[in-house]
C-alpha cells in the first residue's frame, strides 16, 4: 500500500513521501516554464523574419513600380502605419509591419541614395539563432530605443556589411 496506517487506525501518507512529490513536481513545472518562455521568444523572432520577408517583397513590388526603392520611406513613414506611394495614392502594404516587442525594438530600413539597394534590419532575441549576423555594420546600430540590431537582409544587389551611400 502507498500510505501508512498510525496507532489511531488512520491511513495516509508520510512526510517524506509527500516531499518528493513535491520536488518532482517542482521540477517539471521548472522545465515546463522554461520550454514555454524559449517558445514565446521563438514565435515573435518568426514572426520578426516573417514580417521582413513581407517587408522584401513589398519593396521588391515598389522597385519594379518605380525603378527605385522609396526614399521617402524612412522619414515620412512610421512602422504599423500603411505603405502608400505618396505621390500615386498606391497603397502597397496596409499596415508596416510592427516588432512584437513594440515599442522597446523596431525595425530599421536604410535605403541608398540613388535609390538602388537597401538593408534592413531588425533584432532578434534567440541569441542562438543561426541567422544571426555578427557583422559590424549590423551590430552597431539600433533596433529601437534599447536594442542592437543583429538581424540583417538586403536588396539582392548588396550586401550586410556594405555602407550605403
Amino acid at each position: 500500500m502507498w500510505w501508512k496506517q498510525n496507532n489511531l487506525g488512520q491511513r495516509g501518507f508520510t512526510l517524506m513521501e509527500l516531499m518528493v512529490v513535491m520536488v518532482i513536481i517542482g521540477i517539471l513545472s521548472t522545465i515546463v516554464a522554461g520550454n514555454f518562455v524559449q517558445s514565446k521568444l521563438r514565435a515573435r523572432d518568426a514572426r520578426r523574419k516573417n514580417d521582413i520577408a513581407q517587408m522584401q517583397r513589398t519593396m521588391e513590388a515598389y522597385y519594379n513600380d518605380h525603378g527605385g526603392y522609396p526614399s521617402f520611406f524612412t522619414t515620412d513613414m512610421a512602422w504599423g502605419a500603411p505603405f502608400v506611394d505618396p505621390v500615386t495614392g498606391v497603397t502597397y502594404m496596409n499596415q508596416l509591419p510592427n516588432d512584437p516587442q513594440q515599442p522597446a525594438s523596431q525595425f530599421l530600413l536604410l535605403v541608398s541614395t540613388d535609390r538602388l539597394k537597401y538593408q534592413l534590419f531588425a533584432h532578434v532575441e534567440n541569441v542562438k539563432d543561426e541567422d544571426i549576423s555578427t557583422d559590424s555594420n549590423v551590430t552597431t546600430r539600433f533596433c529601437g530605443s534599447t536594442s542592437y540590431c543583429n538581424y540583417a537582409t538586403t536588396s539582392s544587389n548588396a550586401t550586410v556589411s556594405e555602407v550605403l551611400q
